[in-house]
């Protein structure tokens, strides 16, 4: 910007087309583009002054109301006899008398080249709520910094949740450098310190601007006090940054149908707004969910009609077939039409107070339709400030969760990333009409439709023919400690004698191994760690001593002796060899092969590694002892080594 666009302080001179010539501003006026923005960041970071303050200089302001200000400055400010600009946002009598933000104010300022409609959002963890609202309509966040205090845990909450929305322009604003003396070496800290954390949220650009929103610094034009920094004050980077509306006309035609528009006999149209793309007269739409198709006969407003209507306007298409569409529908470009499905995995918001309850049915507004959405599963809540999936069954206000949802039928839908319009809803609570959530859509939970029966030569007839005995399942059943496994085992022993084949197959012979977030986030209480694993191939001039060997080296490896271990589980078919390695470590009976040898526990097929692993955990618990060995022989002298420790 131009030194001569601002008055004495650097103001932003009005415009003087309005007292030359006002049709003549209005039309200039009428045509500039708007910018959404928000201001966020941590509490007492300036948000509510830098807004005050280019309101200030924008010359937005009455000279009654700068009196008032003024007034009100001497009376509740917090600059001494400075005029305090936060008070020109903050309206509520608690957010004067507590110098903080509480809800959610919207401000409208304009330049030369662009009208912007600025949110304020509050710093407050508990009104994460409020902050969300301000930020779903917003194309920009200017992220504000106390540069003394530099990234805080509440600065990575909003910035976590600006980027949740799909906010792309990120402005780091580092606020207050008149406190710091301007220093470039903090600065540059800070913003080295913020990219090291916006690089894990996947936030891949921002522009870092060093601003004093209460001495006005880098606000409207550039300032004397930082001759250290080259890019644009704030003003003209808002002023010049591309609007997602311009990302969004580039795509396929995107509108949903908010009205069938039919006034008589004569005329039927469908009203809505153009969510994405550009549509044309002649153009080739499909109707969605239906699938139909046709053609735009007509683009009807209220000024006329139009040869082509884009993103942001809102229209009535008229078709040149009579095909079944009604509110709720999405006209879309006929080759790219967007997905239909009534399962989805969303991030969810929660705003009331009540939690919510996985399982309960809600209304969810998604597009131009409401309908009803079932809660099937909290997969897990996040925790904003650290970015940890954590296990949930319920979530309370202002948490965030990522869940999946079944709609009561399909609907047309885009992923949020894609348009905010057509993958963003709202959950209504179906008692009271609140508004209780808010929801992002990742993808579509498809039934698989590529699943087809393959015809199988080798069938269960051939298997029987070559076994020369009849197939069956024999399923033993009954009460926990009744013997079941004890029973199944036996009789799999007695028809292997006979020499049948049979496999036995113990549901309890499974074992679920994963990391300690994946257990908190499945709601899965961990029984023990894996501390120590080892492998080795021994020289098998004896048979089967690897075992003896590998339990040496994983000791090695965790810093363990013979005697820190409390059970062992030798998994050998031949009793010689367990005999040799309780020989080899001097081990008592009692530590060694508890519930019996590999034999006695009946090889169930697949499940070897499972049985005595939850073998072992069972003695473990039972004796409150911590650790134990167990080791598995592969043959010809290979072998491995696990050491477990209960948690």
């Amino acid at each position: 910007m131009r030194a001569s666009d601002f008055g004495e302080g650097g103001s932003y001179k009005a415009q003087g087309l309005v007292t030359e010539d006002i049709e003549a501003y209005l039309e200039q006026h009428r045509h500039k583009s708007m910018l959404r923005f928000i201001t966020c960041g941590s509490v007492d970071d300036g948000k509510s002054t830098l807004i005050g303050r280019l309101l200030y200089d924008s010359k937005m302001i009455f000279e009654d109301q700068l009196a008032a200000l003024e007034a009100d400055s001497r009376k509740m400010g917090t600059q001494g006899q400075e005029i305090g600009f936060a008070l020109l946002v903050d309206g509520l009598a608690a957010e004067r008398e507590q110098g903080i933000t509480i809800d959610v104010a919207y401000r409208f300022f304009s330049t030369d080249r662009r009208k912007f409609i600025v949110a304020d959002t509050p710093g407050h963890e508990q009104y994460t709520r409020n902050m969300v609202t301000g930020a779903s309509t917003a194309d920009l966040a200017v992220i504000l910094i106390d540069a003394r205090k530099g990234v805080l845990t509440q600065t990575r909450r909003h910035s976590y949740l600006t980027h949740l929305i799909g906010i792309r322009n990120i402005v780091l604003a580092v606020n207050k450098m008149d406190l710091v003396g301007y220093d470039q070496a903090r600065f540059e800290a800070i913003v080295t310190d913020y990219r090291a954390f916006a690089e894990r949220l996947g936030i891949t650009a921002f522009t870092a601007i060093p601003i004093s929103g209460f001495k006005g610094d880098n606000i409207t034009t550039l300032s004397a006090n930082t001759p250290w920094y080259s890019g644009p004050a704030l003003i003209e980077h808002l002023e010049r940054v591309p609007l997602d509306q311009d990302r969004l006309a580039q795509g396929p035609l995107r509108m949903a149908v908010q009205w069938v528009n039919r006034p008589n006999l004569d005329f039927r149209g469908f009203a809505g707004f153009v969510n994405g793309g550009r549509v044309r007269v002649g153009d080739a739409v499909r109707v969605l969910p239906s699938g139909k198709t046709s053609t735009v006969s007509r683009i009807v407003t209220q000024e006329g009609d139009l040869e082509e209507a884009v993103v942001g306007q809102s229209v009535t298409l008229c078709l040149g077939d009579e095909i079944d569409c009604s509110r709720g529908d999405v006209i879309t470009t006929a080759d790219a039409p967007v997905e239909v499905a009534d399962q989805f995995e969303a991030t969810l918001v929660w705003m009331a107070e009540e939690p919510m309850l996985p399982g309960r049915t809600y209304l969810a507004k998604i597009g131009a339709s409401t309908l009803p959405v079932t809660i099937t599963e909290e997969k897990y809540e996040i925790n904003v400030n650290t970015l940890e999936h954590l296990a949930g069954k319920t979530l309370g206000l202002n948490g965030i969760a990522v869940c999946n949802l079944s709609f009561d039928r399909a609907v047309p839908f885009t992923p949020y990333a894609e348009n905010g319009d057509l993958g963003g809803f709202i959950l209504i609570d179906r008692m009271t009409s609140a508004t209780v959530g808010a929801g992002m859509i990742h993808f579509s939970l498809r039934r698989a439709h590529n699943i087809h029966w393959q015809s199988l030569e080798v069938d269960r007839d051939a298997h029987a023919e070559q076994k020369r005995q009849a197939p069956r399942i024999v399923w033993f059943t009954g009460l926990s400690g009744a013997g079941k496994s004890t029973i199944a085992n036996l009789v799999a022993k007695r028809l292997f004698v006979l020499g049948k084949h049979v496999f036995l197959l113990d549901g309890a012979a499974a074992v679920l191994v994963g990391s300690a977030d994946f257990g908190r986030a499945s709601g899965l209480k961990p029984r023990a760690r894996v501390r120590a694993f080892a492998s080795i191939g021994s020289e098998p001039a004896i048979m089967l001593t690897g075992p003896m060997s590998c339990t040496e080296r994983l000791l090695k490896r965790a810093g363990m002796q013979i005697g820190d271990i409390d059970l062992f589980e030798v998994n050998e078919a031949f009793a010689s060899v367990v005999m040799s390695y309780m020989r080899h470590f001097d081990l008592p009976h009692d530590k060694v092969n508890v519930a019996g040898g590999a034999i006695a526990l009946g090889h169930p097929l697949g499940a070897t590694g499972a049985m005595l692993l939850g073998t072992v955990l069972d003695e473990m618990e039972r004796r409150d002892l911590n650790t134990a060995v167990i080791t598995l022989c592969a043959a010809a002298g290979m072998a491995t080594a696990t050491l477990i420790e209960r948690v």
